[in-house]
């Protein structure tokens, strides 16, 4: 099976970049920003090749792979993979049902 080209939604990219932004002006550094960051690049090439190996989310086609206090959320196409949201899991859950179900 060939490795799938890894897609981020608008959505997700505003997500993570938020986040990382987040951190950087919190701990006015940059540093755990970059380990999230390697972090986050691991998963997804990981996600590429082996897209089944993380567990079907309650929304449909969507699967979820866990990273301690986040989550990337994404659908496996053939051809792709395709990142729906990324999840700091300490906000409200609310507000990631909202996000995911527009994606539908």
């Amino acid at each position: 099976m060939a490795q799938r080209n890894v897609i981020w939604t608008r959505t997700a990219d505003v997500q993570f970049v938020g986040i990382l932004e987040y951190w950087v002006n919190r701990n006015k550094s940059n540093i755990y920003s970059k380990k999230l960051l390697k972090l986050v690049s691991q998963r997804t090439a990981q996600i590429a090749k082996i897209p089944l190996i993380y567990k079907k989310a309650d929304f449909k086609d969507t699967r979820v792979a866990s990273l301690g206090n986040f989550s990337i959320f994404y659908k496996v196409t053939n051809e792709e993979i395709i990142i729906t949201a990324f999840w700091d899991n300490r906000q409200n859950p609310k507000k990631l049902l909202k996000i995911l179900e527009s994606k539908i």
